[in-house]
C-alpha cells in the first residue's frame, strides 16, 4: 500500500527537523565543549561517553513505554506531540555555556546533555517504531525510509552549512552568544515541523496485541538473530560516523589551517541524499545485505583517499564525496530492516515488540555509538597533546589525523563483520510477511 506524497514528506520532515538539533550535537558538541565552553578535551570525552551511556539506557525503556501506549492518536505517533517541546528547549540549553566556575560549568554541560539525550530518545524512538505501523508493504517501508533518510540528510546539510556561519553572524565574535541564538532558531523550526508532521501522518497497521509488557517484549529478542545482527552493525556504524563527523572540524581547522572550510566540506555531505534515494532502486536488483556492505566499503575507501591526499583540498573533497556516498547508503538500511526484524520476532514468538526492538535498534545504537564515537577521538587527541585554540604540535596534528582517518576506517571495517551472516535471514522475509498477514487476517476474522 503506497502512501500519499504528503504523508511521505511529513514522515521525512520528522527526521529533517530532528537533525536541526541532533546533528549540531553530533558534529559540533565536542568542539563546543573544548573550544567554546573551554572544557579540557579529555573531560569533554568523559562527558560525551557518560551522557550517551546514561541516556542510551533509556532507549529500551522508551521502547517498552511505546509498546504499552494506546491512544486515539495511535501507539507511536502521539510522542511527536508530547516530546517536541522538551527536546526543543533542552537543545538550546545544551549549547548555553553559562559563564560560571569550571567545575560548575562541567556539571551543567553534563546534566543538560543527559536530559537532552533522554528527550531525543523520546522523539526519535517513535520515528522508527511508527514506520511498520504506517504500512505493511515492505517495499513501501523501504521507500518511506529512504525518503526519511533524505530528509535527515537535508537536515544534516542545513546544520553543517549554516551552524558556524550563523554562530559568527549572530555572535558578532562571541561564539557563546552565537551558539545560543543559532540553537534557538534551529529549535523553533524543529518544533513547528514536528507538530505539522504529527498532524499529517496516520498509523494504519494494528499489531495483534495493543499492549505488551516489558517481560513479553524481551521474549521477542530471544533467537531474533537478524535483529541482533542489525543492532551490532548499526551500533558500530554510529561509532564510526560520529568519529568522522566530530573530528572533521578539528582536521580542517588545525591540519589544513582553515576553519572556513568546515561549512563547505560539510555541505558536500549532501551527496548522501543521492545515495539514500538510490537504495529503493538498488534493493530491486541487489540484496539488502550486499547494499549495506557495499556502503560501508565505500565509506572506508573514501576515508582512505582523504588520508592518502595529505594537504590536497581536491583529494580531500573527492574522498569526502566517496565516503559520504557510502555512509549515505549504509545509514539508511538498518532503519528499514528493523521492521523486518520486528516481523521475525513476532513470527518466532508471537509477540510484536516494535517499540522495544526499534528503540534498541535505532535510538540505543545512535546514542551509545555517538557516545563512544565522541569519546574515542577526544581521548586520542588528548593523548597526543591537543590544546584548544592553540597552534598544535606535530604530535598533536598526528593525533587529529589518526582520529579522523585511521579510527574512522577501523570502525567502519568492524561494522561489516556481523553483516556477513545476515543473508540467510533476508531470504526468509517474504515468507514470514505472508505468514504474518495470514495470522493477522485470521485474528481479525475471529474478533469480528
Amino acid at each position: 500500500m503506497k502512501l500519499s506524497w504528503r504523508e511521505r514528506f511529513s514522515y521525512a520532515s520528522l527526521d529533517f527537523s530532528g537533525q536541526l538539533i541532533f546533528n549540531v550535537i553530533t558534529a559540533y558538541l565536542l568542539y563546543f565543549f573544548t573550544d567554546v565552553a573551554g572544557i579540557p578535551v579529555a573531560t569533554a570525552g568523559v562527558i560525551l561517553l557518560i551522557a550517551r551511556v546514561f541516556d542510551g539506557i533509556d532507549a529500551p525503556i522508551w521502547g517498552a513505554i511505546i509498546d504499552v501506549t494506546h491512544t486515539r492518536f495511535g501507539k507511536a505517533r502521539p510522542y511527536f506531540l508530547w516530546m517536541a517541546t522538551p527536546f526543543a528547549v533542552m537543545g538550546v540549553l545544551t549549547f548555553w555555556a553559562p559563564q560560571i566556575p569550571m567545575h560548575q560549568r562541567i556539571m551543567y554541560c553534563a546534566i543538560t546533555y543527559i536530559i537532552t539525550g533522554i528527550s531525543y530518545t523520546g522523539i526519535n524512538t517513535p520515528l522508527t517504531t511508527v514506520l511498520p505501523l504506517l504500512t505493511p508493504d515492505s517495499q513501501e517501508r523501504i521507500t518511506l525510509n529512504s525518503i526519511r533518510m533524505a530528509g535527515s540528510n537535508l537536515g544534516v546539510l542545513a546544520t553543517n552549512v549554516l551552524t558556524l556561519p550563523l554562530v559568527a553572524l549572530l555572535g558578532g565574535g562571541n561564539d557563546v552568544i552565537g551558539f545560543r541564538w543559532t540553537m534557538a532558531i534551529f529549535a523553533t523550526l524543529f518544533w513547528v515541523l514536528t507538530i505539522m508532521a504529527f498532524l499529517n501522518i496516520k498509523e494504519r497497521v494494528k499489531p495483534v496485541q495493543t499492549k505488551v509488557s516489558l517481560k513479553k517484549s524481551v521474549k521477542a529478542i530471544k533467537g531474533n538473530w537478524p535483529w541482533i545482527i542489525i543492532v551490532i552493525s548499526n551500533l558500530v556504524f554510529w561509532v564510526a560516523l560520529t568519529v568522522r563527523s566530530s573530528t572533521i572540524v578539528y582536521y580542517l581547522t588545525y591540519n589544513f589551517g582553515n576553519k572556513n572550510l568546515v561549512p563547505l566540506v560539510n555541505g558536500i555531505s549532501f551527496v548522501q541524499v543521492v545515495a539514500v534515494l538510490l537504495v529503493p532502486v538498488l534493493s530491486k536488483k541487489f540484496s539488502q545485505q550486499a547494499i549495506w556492505i557495499s556502503g560501508l566499503i565505500l565509506a572506508i575507501i573514501g576515508q582512505g583517499i582523504i588520508w592518502s591526499g595529505g594537504h590536497s583540498l581536491a583529494i580531500l573533497i573527492a574522498g569526502w564525496v566517496v565516503g559520504n556516498l557510502g555512509s549515505g547508503i549504509a545509514v539508511s538500511l538498518p532503519f528499514a530492516l528493523l521492521g523486518s526484524a520486528v516481523d521475525y520476532g513476532e513470527y518466532k514468538s508471537g509477540i510484536n515488540a516494535a517499540g522495544l526492538l526499534t528503540a534498541i535498534g535505532s535510538s540505543f545504537c545512535i546514542k551509545i555509538g555517538s557516545g563512544i564515537g565522541g569519546a574515542l577521538p577526544a581521548w586520542l587527541m588528548g593523548l597526543f597533546g591537543y590544546v584548544a585554540n592553540q597552534q598544535q604540535s606535530a604530535h598533536s596534528l598526528l593525533g587529529i589525523s589518526l582520529s579522523f582517518n585511521g579510527l574512522t576506517i577501523l570502525v567502519f571495517a568492524i561494522a561489516i563483520i556481523p553483516l556477513i551472516f545476515y543473508g540467510r535471514y533476508e531470504r526468509m522475509q517474504d515468507d514470514i510477511t505472508a505468514k504474518l498477514n495470514t495470522i493477522h487476517e485470521q485474528n481479525s476474522a475471529a474478533k469480528s
